[in-house]
């Protein structure tokens, strides 16, 4: 398993239901890996053998994992298929398959769980809706997360988490400074096992607000959607 403590920051792409194999050429041909950094690709499933890692700063990653570790369930791709194809981390929880695919907080515990056991860092997505915010429930929506979505096997070394406040995601839209920062200070201290994990930040990160974002204090790193298609604002991203 890929030792966290190493990078001073991870930097998450997120290419959801985009690429294909020229697009992936054309990547990594411009990919810019800074060696202070762990770099992560998260790419659709089918192309998951095409990704490129160098086992240093460099990883590849899964936007899912099947609930299931085998048996007749069509389609679905298990953990130990996931390691038989060198991924080191997953995307577990994000918001978009909390909101499209019903995935509870349960799932998301049970597939972080298969993902440790096969020595994959899973990143456990949370975070809350703007009616949620608006009727002040960040912090109880959060906490329950926390609580139902990671395992107890996990620790700082062999789990993330990232925070990805869903009215942020593609919109534009994202929280102050001070308030990405006391969100991820609130994530940290709700228990005193959190208080060395590495939080990233996700939504609406881009090359003109990222460095802003991972220079504060309690932020770790971001996990980045569009922006991480441009693989010229990536690399701006992760410098």
């Amino acid at each position: 398993m890929i030792n966290l403590d190493n990078y001073s920051s991870i930097f998450i792409a997120n290419w959801k239901l985009n690429g294909n194999y020229s697009f992936l050429k054309e990547y990594y041909e411009k990919l810019k890996v800074n060696s202070n950094n762990c770099t992560i690709i998260c790419s659709s499933s089918i192309y998951l053998q095409s990704l490129k890692g160098n086992n240093k700063n460099l990883f590849c990653g899964a936007q899912d994992v099947s609930l299931f570790k085998e048996g007749a369930y069509t389609g679905e791709l298990s953990a130990s298929m996931l390691r038989d194809n060198n991924i080191d981390f997953c995307l577990v929880g994000h918001s978009e398959r909390r909101q499209y695919f019903a995935e509870t907080n349960n799932n998301v515990k049970t597939k972080s769980l298969n993902l440790i056991e096969e020595n994959i860092i899973p990143v456990i997505c949370i975070g809350e809706t703007l009616e949620q915010k608006e009727n002040n429930l960040t912090e109880e929506i959060l906490f329950t997360q926390i609580k139902e979505s990671i395992p107890n096997s996990a620790t700082h070394q062999n789990a993330l988490i990232a925070y990805e406040p869903v009215w942020a995601i593609g919109t534009g839209l994202t929280p102050t400074l001070d308030e990405i920062n006391q969100v991820h200070e609130l994530i940290k201290n709700f228990d005193q096992k959190f208080i060395n994990y590495k939080v990233l930040y996700g939504g609406s990160v881009k090359s003109s607000n990222s460095k802003e974002i991972t220079e504060l204090t309690h932020v770790d790193g971001c996990l980045i959607g569009g922006a991480s298609l441009k693989v010229d604002e990536f690399n701006t991203i992760i410098s």
